[in-house]
This record gives C-alpha cells, sequence and structure tokens, in this order.
C-alpha cells in the first residue's frame, strides 16, 4: 500500500536543521508526486534524504544542496526502477566512476555523451567524491567545446551500480566496488587533478581514445562523429 505524497511531512526528515528540512520537504512532494505509479512515497522521502547526506558530506556550500540532492534522487529512482523491472531499459547504461568524480569520470562522461548523444544512457560517480569539478579540468573541456558546468560530484551508490551494463572505473583500485555479470574495463589514464594545463589536455585526449573505443565496441553499427578538437 503506498501513501498518497502529501502525506509526507517534516517528521519524515529527522536529523535536519528547519530550513533543510523544509526544502526537503517540498522537493520530496514533487518527486513522490512524479514517481507516484513507481515508489512509496516513503522510499522517495528515505532516498532524497540519503542524497542530501551523502552530498553534504563534502560540500563547501550548501545553498545549492536540495537542488544536487534532488536531481541525484531522480538519477537513482531511475536506476531503481530499471532494475526491479518497473520500466524498460531502452539502452545500454555507461557508469564512469574513478575516486573523486571530479575529473576523469566526468571528461569521459562528456565526450561519451557526446559522441552517442541518446544511444547510452551515462552516469559517474565516485567512490570518495570531492566537492567541485576540478576547474583545470572543466578549462580542457571548454578547450573542445564541451562544458561541465552542470556536472558535480556524485556519490557512487548501490542502485546506480547495480543499473549499469557496461562500468568503467579509473584510478580508484580497490574502492572502486564490483558486481558479477558486468562488463567492466579499467583505464589507466593520469589523474588531472592540480596538473599544468598540457598535462590535462593529454589525459583528456587519452580518454577521447579510449572513449571512441568503448563506443566502436558497443554502438558497431553507428558512426561517430570526428574527435573533439581544440
Amino acid at each position: 500500500m503506498t501513501r498518497p505524497e502529501n502525506s509526507i511531512s517534516l517528521d519524515d526528515l529527522p536529523g535536519f536543521d528547519p530550513a533543510t528540512a523544509r526544502a526537503l520537504l517540498t522537493t520530496a512532494r514533487r518527486l513522490a508526486h512524479d514517481y507516484d505509479t513507481t515508489f512509496d512515497a516513503g522510499e522517495v522521502t528515505d532516498l532524497l534524504a540519503d542524497s542530501y547526506r551523502r552530498l553534504a558530506r563534502t560540500a563547501q556550500v550548501t545553498l545549492y544542496l536540495p537542488v544536487l540532492a534532488e536531481r541525484l534522487t531522480r538519477e537513482r529512482l531511475k536506476a531503481l526502477a530499471t532494475t526491479r523491472g518497473l520500466i524498460a531499459k531502452r539502452v545500454p547504461e555507461v557508469l564512469f566512476v574513478c575516486v573523486h568524480n571530479a575529473g576523469r569520470s566526468q571528461m569521459a562522461a562528456a565526450l561519451t555523451r557526446h559522441y552517442a548523444s541518446t544511444a547510452l544512457h551515462i552516469r559517474t560517480g565516485g567512490s570518495d567524491p570531492g566537492s567541485r569539478i576540478q576547474p583545470e579540468v572543466v578549462a580542457a573541456m571548454k578547450d573542445i567545446g564541451l562544458s561541465l558546468d552542470e556536472e558535480f560530484p556524485k556519490p557512487l551508490t548501490d542502485d546506480i551500480l547495480a543499473a549499469a551494463d557496461v562500468v568503467i572505473t579509473m584510478g580508484c583500485g580497490d574502492r572502486c566496488p564490483y558486481l558479477p555479470g558486468k562488463r567492466y574495463e579499467d583505464w589507466p589514464v593520469g589523474d588531472p587533478d592540480g596538473a599544468p594545463a598540457e598535462q590535462v589536455a593529454a589525459i583528456r585526449d587519452d580518454i577521447d581514445h579510449r572513449v571512441r573505443a568503448l563506443l566502436t565496441s558497443l554502438l558497431p553499427d553507428q558512426p561517430l562523429p570526428p574527435p573533439r578538437t581544440p
């Protein structure tokens, strides 16, 4: 038996200061309404609260955390709905993982989205997510016309991992989780954190080459656009 979305109250969000709880309550009701045919309002609220707490662990500025928590929760709900068979999986799902989800995995995801368009569903996560996308990475991607302005480091959650068909790991070693039945690749690419611009560009181009090879194997019948160059 599911609860109606308007039955969610502040009592369902313990442990938050009043202003945060009110903001999350509004978001929880919106999410419960949007997913009322697939999820119980209580599960939606719990997932939102968990997403907020995970992001808050490393956030330097909390003003936009409710918005980011909503975005992360929507991704987690979609992943859960897929793994539970509540919605059809229309395209393969690729997950890029690095330690902080602030550099390599973000570059790989942006390049893959550019080349694959809607033929793949792309997600990212970090085993120990950072507080922001590395500015040198943002600049390197801007040099080839791709923006990371809307992206943010996200924690790697079990629901996101379970929904993936292909998992690409970069530099997280034993901290990268493993689930049987998925295609795994580990890409030994350099860490751009704090590196000079020319080194970050070289890492970006290395990832670009690997992304194009991955897409050739996943989408053999889909022609690739030309490589992105500065």
